[in-house]
């Protein structure tokens, strides 16, 4: 089987994670790094083995090295821009989340991914992790309607609080953010979301004016479901409490119990995001006396895949959509419908009204 050229777009955190699957992935050959820093692109090119042609101008990288896949990884502003080029010129493209800047912007990005009849992935990375995939499982069993509780704060500095001033000129992180634990909410659930509402304060000079480092949504579903996420970044930001992930029903609640990405000091720590050390599930039954039926259960799953293994993951799941001509419909639809509540819950904020879906 010959190989697929791919392009890489993007050098950051997510970008090098996805390069380093690309080159170890025998079914993808890389044809070329884009970053506007010659800096960041050497260094991820030394990191590979070098070898590779770098460019600073993705338009020019496209022309030249002709790639049959597109992997962009840059800032959201970019992504409409550069995903639909890619599509004009027959490409495939795996595009980090958010999808886009606006939803707008998404939706032009899966009609044009429709219109050349490409595949389009996208980034939402939890879909690849075997304990995510349970806890999700683990909530259908909870009865209905289910309270999701969610959040994920970074105390960030230095490099890390530049990166995340960087991107909030472009969008907030209860957007960047939000897409994953929405989707999530909405696996859950299995019911269509119906009504948003959101808020936001802005906690530092530095960011550009009417730019917020911090958010939090509430969404409602058909159902009678209800989902809270927040999210905030900054030196200011506490370590404590910042890591919640559980979801409640009728019949009990089942929770990611996290020691490691829960720790002090892990905030800012992106490889930590993901871990998911257990999943504990809670039984609501009670005995004729008032005490709990059953014993809480601790589910430890030994398949604990880290942040560059999942991302391997993300992209062997992009190869076999190309190989194997995978409808990737719903995929696309689950990404414009989390970019749709966490798009309305910045325009609740920004509003001060409820945003009906």
């Amino acid at each position: 089987m010959k190989s697929l050229r791919v392009l890489c777009v993007g050098a950051g955190h997510m970008g090098r994670s996805h390069a380093l699957a690309y080159h170890r992935l025998s079914g993808f050959e890389i044809c070329g790094i884009v970053t506007r820093s010659p800096a960041s692109r050497a260094a991820l090119n030394a990191e590979l083995g070098g070898g590779y042609p770098e460019f600073a101008d993705f338009y020019q990288a496209l022309r030249e090295t002709k790639p049959d896949a597109v992997s962009i990884s840059t800032y959201p502003d970019t992504h409409a821009e550069y995903a639909i080029a890619a599509f004009d010129a027959g490409c495939h493209v795996f595009i980090e989340k958010p999808l886009a800047e606006t939803v707008v912007e998404a939706e032009r990005i899966v009609a044009a991914a429709v219109r050349a009849d490409r595949k389009l992935v996208i980034g939402y990375i939890l879909r690849h992790h075997p304990s995510w995939i349970r806890f999700i499982e683990m909530s259908h069993s909870l009865g209905k309607p289910l309270v999701m509780r969610m959040n994920l704060n970074q105390q960030s500095s230095g490099a890390n609080w530049l990166t995340h001033k960087n991107l909030m000129s472009s969008i907030s992180p209860i957007v960047d953010c939000g897409v994953h634990y929405v989707d999530v909410m909405c696996q859950m659930t299995r019911s269509k979301p119906i009504r948003v509402s959101g808020i936001g304060a802005r906690l530092s000079d530095e960011l550009p004016e009417g730019k917020i480092n911090y958010g939090a949504l509430q969404v409602t579903f058909a159902d009678g479901s209800v989902g809270w996420y927040e999210a905030g970044w900054g030196p200011m930001m506490s370590e404590v409490a910042f890591f919640v992930k559980d979801v409640v029903g009728p019949k009990g609640c089942v929770s990611i119990v996290a020691e490691k990405a829960a720790a002090v000091g892990q905030s800012a720590n992106v490889d930590a995001h993901t871990q998911t050390q257990a999943l504990r599930l809670h039984h609501s039954t009670l005995t004729p006396d008032g005490t709990f039926a059953r014993a809480d259960e601790t589910t430890r799953l030994d398949d604990e895949p880290d942040h560059d293994q999942l991302c391997h993951r993300e992209q062997e799941y992009f190869l076999n959509a190309i190989l194997e001509n995978t409808d990737l419909t719903h995929h696309m639809q689950d990404a414009l419908s989390s970019m749709r509540i966490v798009a309305a819950a910045d325009e609740s904020f920004r509003t001060g009204k409820t945003i009906d879906l």
